[in-house]
């Protein structure tokens, strides 16, 4: 599955983890939500889009942990018009 920020930056998905493109771990999926290593909310996904949503922002899962993995080469996408704010993901 490709997956990218509103703002086009891609993401690497690996099973139920998903990671920055430089293989920082971002969270892990929960249904059409992305919760960090800390169980906190960090966006939505929107087709192939992750998008953070103040609305939802409120939400905690439980933490866990996870390895980094290897960087990707993947370009970035165009941005997106969907409601909601760049999700604030490391390079």
């Amino acid at each position: 599955m490709g997956l990218y920020t509103k703002d086009g930056r891609p993401l690497q998905v690996c099973g139920d983890k998903v990671h920055s493109r430089s293989g920082t771990i971002v969270g892990k999926i929960k249904g059409d939500k992305v919760d960090g290593t800390d169980g906190h909310y960090v966006g939505t996904i929107v087709g192939d889009r992750l998008v953070y949503r103040s609305t939802q922002s409120g939400s905690v899962g439980s933490s866990f942990s996870a390895a980094n993995r290897a960087g990707s080469g993947l370009a970035n996408h165009a941005g997106s018009g969907l409601w909601g704010d760049e999700p604030d993901i490391p390079d």
